[in-house]
């Protein structure tokens, strides 16, 4: 057997096609599979394999100015300081070990909570059928599919019963396609194998079983991958970091150059002057912001597991937290998603036994996708099904929207057809009355309109009903649905959710808009609409959205309220068009046709009950379908966001304060204010408490609206508070200059630990837009704080205070840094105040 399995395949009898691959319709055995699984690799085409631990640490040093340092204290070696060198590459170690131990963890946690959400198929292994992960599918494998599967893998088919596959990403066909065991020729292309399943494709209606031939990056879906593979596309988290680490790039470069300059000019060694400005150049770069993004998100999306939502990309949480528009389903989010019988009448609104007994028959017999409208008419009879056989079906698919089975009950046959009204109705001529006569249906086509206009205004979902006799002998298809007797409506209804309407309230009061998609009719969804309290709703049909260019759309789209009568294409175009209008838009779905708009969606949400193409193309899956348990997920993914935000507010203007002071302090001193070795600690020792914002509290004010990045917000951020930082660094050179009388070692010790204590404690402040006094942060940043603080002040101290150029303070000074972070403490408490007013002002 070749690595990627027999060439042209689809032309071979089922025999040798098996031959090809060593299958056998009994599966195969599970050594044999691990054997295979060994040889060919995981069934799947990410072009990325989980990250090494080797490879996660070397990642730490990737950084451009961490690499030009390791250079610089290689060539400190070089020059026989030897000391120096080894403190500056120590001081790098426990930076990345520190990251690349906060981003292992997090990977773990990421790859925990994705097996929550594995997909999974039916396949044949030792003899019996059992469940597996799709990443373990081999070629060889005998795999059983139905109605909402996934395809794991290339298969050739060994039988199959009203098997219809939508696989419009490899042919371009919008309609489904029907499937059946058999031979093609050789040169058939995909549109054409119709005895072929590809991987990726998902199964709309029917039944099957299958060999799989090829898996991974061998199937045709890998070949496209593999040509079209640009990587995932950037959320507006991501991009925003992005551009926040552009204008910091900008800032460093500019900072650099002037320093090193200014330095060189003022006769101070060149090497000692490059150190010094790589070292600012790091001191002003969050070095550790991608740990912290990494350690945020991961905390996130613990905290939303334990909500019972699981994050299968991690990047989508910022987006989830920014939504302001979440269209959804009805069923099961807005309603019980219980689907119950109310009646079954004749065409004149009157109770009919008989209706009932042909849906119940088209409910039982029918072997397609089991759906909970066929359960509730089950439910409702209880007649017996002896002697009743099933001769053909033709299966309901989306565009048809009715689904016909032959009964044969003794000499009778009988085809049923049960489905939406309108598409009943398309086949039917006659019409039988109460009494049992049959008639032309054009007499009473007015009436039968009238009653279901009264049934749906009264909000209950209405289907047809119609029968015709047929002969034994007669191959029923879709073709032949036609010249039928209309019997009568089925009715039923979903009750909305007790709590529904607090729980849109509270969406709304969080500025999250919901929209109702849904393909029931635009009557009962106005009726919906009246009971969850959606006073004159803005209701847009299908049709409507079929005539309206994508300008009108795109107007009307933002103001409609429920979508009704959509088809499962116009979903994504809707999607589109709001997100297009400037919207961060979420989609919940979980049937089949939702895939394209789950896609399409800035979040795609679907629930651990979803079929499998739902769930894989889903962002987050819920594993409770409930609004309620969304809102928890909102509210997750805002503080998520808000924790990271923090940690960049205060990182870029500490560091930036701190820099600004250093540099201006290089100029006229006739020492460095602090050596490279020591910016280093500085900002180490200064990152490390803000790793513990991810467990941060996070104030009820931060999660009450969306939020997204905004540089301009941050810069103005960085610029005032990094300058009143710099105020008092400024204060504290005068101190010890003037009152302390200030060699450069304590000069350099006085500022180091005035530095990173004003630093750690200015982050209780700064974490939070109400008086610090107000907001308490969480335990894990408290501990953090007060360790760093310790810490620092004990360093002069130390055995290691010789190596790190540092000397014990007179005892004075500690008494003048306690009256400087005071004030700096207040200051600062006072200028939030005053900026977060003025950046209100300014909206």
């Amino acid at each position: 057997m070749s690595v990627t399995g027999p060439e042209a395949y689809w032309s071979f009898p089922i025999a040798q096609a098996l031959k090809e691959v060593a299958a056998n319709p009994g599966g195969l055995s599970d050594s044999d599979a691990a054997t295979r699984l060994k040889k060919y690799g995981a069934n799947t085409f990410k072009a990325t394999p989980r990250t090494s631990s080797i490879v996660l640490f070397l990642r730490q040093f990737k950084s451009p100015i961490t690499i030009l340092l390791i250079v610089a204290a290689f060539l400190s070696m070089g020059l026989n300081d030897v000391t120096n060198a080894l403190i500056i590459l120590f001081i790098i170690l426990v930076s990345s070990l520190l990251g690349f131990w906060q981003e292992r963890g997090a990977t773990n946690a990421v790859n925990e909570l994705l097996k929550m959400v594995q997909i999974r198929c039916s396949l044949v292994r030792n003899g019996k059928e059992t469940e597996l992960p799709v990443e373990q599918v081999v070629p060889g494998d005998i795999i059983i599919l139905k109605a909402g599967d996934v395809i794991p893998g290339d298969c050739l088919l060994l039988e199959s019963k009203d098997l219809y596959v939508n696989e419009a990403s490899f042919t371009g066909e919008t309609f489904p396609v029907e499937k059946t065991a058999g031979t093609v020729p050789a040169d058939a292309p995909l549109s054409k194998r119709s005895n072929t399943l590809f991987m990726g494709a998902h199964v709309i209606s029917g039944k099957a079983r299958a060999v799989v031939i090829k898996t991974g990056r061998n199937t045709e879906f890998g070949a496209i991958t593999a040509r079209l593979r640009s990587g995932t596309p950037e959320t507006d988290f991501e991009k925003g970091a992005r551009h926040f680490g552009y204008m910091l790039m900008e800032i460093t470069l500019i900072l650099i150059i002037i320093i090193f300059s200014v330095n060189v000019l003022l006769h101070k060694p060149a090497l000692e002057s490059i150190l010094f400005s790589l070292a600012l150049a790091v001191g002003l770069t969050p070095q550790l912001l991608p740990a912290i993004i990494s350690i945020n998100l991961a905390a996130g999306a613990r905290k939303m597991a334990k909500n019972k939502v699981i994050v299968k990309r991690l990047s989508s949480i910022e987006n989830f937290g920014s939504m302001n528009i979440l269209c959804s389903d009805k069923t099961g989010t807005i309603t019980e998603g219980k689907v119950m019988l109310k009646d079954a009448l004749d065409y004149e609104g009157k109770p009919s036994g008989k209706t009932l007994h042909f849906a119940w028959l088209n409910a039982s017999l029918q072997r397609g996708y089991t759906n909970p409208v066929d359960q509730a008419i089950q439910a409702a009879c209880s007649d017996s099904l002896d002697e009743c056989t099933v001769q053909a079906e033709v299966p309901y698919d989306f565009f048809r929207k009715r689904l016909t089975i032959v009964v044969k009950h003794g000499a009778d046959y009988t085809a049923i057809t049960k489905g939406a009204l309108t598409a009943v109705l398309a086949v039917c001529d006659r019409v039988e009355t109460g009494t049992g006569q049959v008639i032309a249906i054009d007499e009473e086509l007015e009436a039968i309109k009238n009653e279901y206009e009264k049934i749906c205004n009264a909000g209950y979902r209405v289907l047809g009903v119609a029968t015709r006799q047929v002969t034994g002998e007669m191959d029923f298809t879709r073709n032949d649905e036609k010249n039928m007797v209309f019997q009568g409506f089925i009715t039923l209804f979903d009750p909305p959710k007790k709590d529904v309407l607090q729980t849109i309230t509270e969406l709304h009061n969080m500025g999250v808009q919901l929209k109702i998609i849904t393909g029931d009719n635009e009557l009962v969804a106005r009726s919906l609409a009246q009971q969850i309290g959606m006073n004159d709703p803005v209701i847009i049909t299908g049709g409507q959205i079929h005539e309206m260019s994508n300008d009108a759309l795109l107007h009307q789209a933002v103001r409609a309220h429920i979508f009704a009568e959509v088809e499962p294409n116009q979903k994504e175009k809707i999607i589109q068009l709001l997100r297009k209008s400037g919207n961060v838009v979420g989609f919940m779905g979980d049937g089949i046709n939702d895939a394209p708009a789950l896609h399409a969606a800035d979040v795609g949400i679907s629930v651990d009950s979803a079929v499998d193409v739902a769930k894989e193309a889903a962002d987050i899956v819920l594993l409770n379908q409930s609004l309620e348990v969304l809102i928890t997920g909102i509210i997750a993914g805002r503080k998520t966001f808000t924790n990271t935000m923090k940690y960049i507010f205060m990182a870029a203007s500490a560091n930036f304060g701190n820099m600004f002071s250093m540099a201006g302090a290089s100029l006229f001193l006739p020492f460095l204010p602090l050596l490279p070795k020591q910016i280093l600690l500085t900002n180490l020792l200064t990152d490390f408490p803000e790793m513990a914002i991810a467990s941060d509290r996070v104030d009820d004010i931060a999660v009450s609206k969306p939020h997204s990045w905004d540089l301009k917000f941050i810069r103005r951020f960085m610029i005032v508070f990094g300058l009143i930082s710099s105020i008092f660094d400024y204060l504290t050179f005068y101190v010890l200059i003037h009152f302390m009388k200030a060699g450069e070692t304590v000069f350099q010790t006085g500022w180091f630990v005035e530095s990173v204590v004003s630093a750690s404690m200015i982050v209780l402040v700064m974490r939070t837009r109400l008086p610090f006094f107000k907001s308490l942060p969480g335990k894990q940043l408290i501990i953090a704080t007060s360790v760093v603080v310790a810490l620092v002040l004990l360093i002069p101290y130390s055995p290691f205070a010789g190596l790190l150029a540092f000397s014990k303070l007179p005892v004075a000074y500690y008494g003048w840094m306690l009256l400087i972070v005071a004030a700096y403490i207040i200051t600062a408490e006072l200028a939030k105040k005053w900026f977060f007013r003025q950046a209100k002002n300014q909206k």
